[in-house]
């Protein structure tokens, strides 16, 4: 009797712990981001954790574009992202944010061939220590990556966003930042009530499965609406996709349940 009154007694302890951390915008994730004007901003203002930006090589130049036919638009990564965030850590002494517990992610979705953008991507931004040495602020690569063998050759400002669906070395494992999945991969379900069973199942275990490896957790291709975000925040998942991003920073001020850590 006593050992089962301490075991719970352990539970309850544990519980009050993992529900210190409470889901803030700390925990949102802007997806497309440069498809809002201007870009940035509205993630921003709202103190997001994650901004997403597609990024794509022309002409030896790193442009905000998801395909070749976006490039005429000019919009470059330096002029969108890399000069604005420098103005904002020059005005917030060497922090991403003037709250210095905040930090944030430039997730950056390469689009064209890896290995040459994100070449490309490193020499850029070595001409900017503010950011590189910005400890709050991570310069995470998705998309189109190279070898994962190759994550540790990279300088120690870029980290890299991986498959929960793929297994990595220890040393791959020390460069990687997030594990995302397509939710799709895992559920048919649309946001509208609870997602079949053996599908909720599955998408607990690939939680898990992150945390278990002490990596924050995130799935792509989910549900933009309050009933979705709800959902996805009982997975206990660590940054939620939106592209609503006043509506989704709403929510989480009134309605988000507390975090489960890990």
């Amino acid at each position: 009797m006593k050992n089962l009154v301490l075991v719970f007694l352990l539970l309850i302890t544990a519980r009050a712990v993992a529900q210190t951390n409470v889901y803030t915008t700390a925990n949102a994730h802007a997806h497309n981001d440069y498809q809002h004007e201007p870009p940035l901003l509205a993630a921003y203002n709202n103190k997001f954790g994650s901004v997403e930006a597609d990024v794509y090589l022309s002409d030896d130049v790193v442009f905000v574009a998801h395909g070749e036919g976006d490039v005429a638009n000019h919009k470059t990564l330096e002029d969108l992202y890399i000069k604005p965030l420098l103005a904002y850590i020059k005005s917030n002494n060497g922090y991403v944010y003037e709250d210095t517990t905040r930090s944030l992610i430039l997730m950056l979705d390469v689009k064209s061939e890896g290995a040459a953008t994100l070449s490309k991507i490193v020499d850029l931004l070595s001409q900017y220590p503010d950011i590189t040495q910005c400890k709050s602020l991570m310069i995470l690569v998705s998309g189109n990556k190279p070898v994962s063998s190759s994550y540790v050759s990279y300088p120690s400002f870029i980290w890299f966003d991986g498959l929960l669906s793929n297994r990595y070395s220890k040393e791959e494992l020390t460069r990687i930042a997030i594990l995302s999945d397509n939710l799709r991969e895992y559920t048919t379900w649309k946001g509208a009530g609870d997602p079949p069973a053996k599908d909720w199942l599955a998408l607990q275990k690939a939680v898990a499965k992150g945390h278990d490896l002490g990596k924050k957790v995130r799935f792509w291709n989910t549900p933009d609406n309050e009933e979705g975000w709800q959902k996805i925040l009982e997975l206990g998942v660590d940054y939620i996709d939106t592209y609503s991003i006043k509506s989704l920073a709403e929510y989480l001020k009134k309605n988000a349940p507390p975090k489960i850590s890990k």
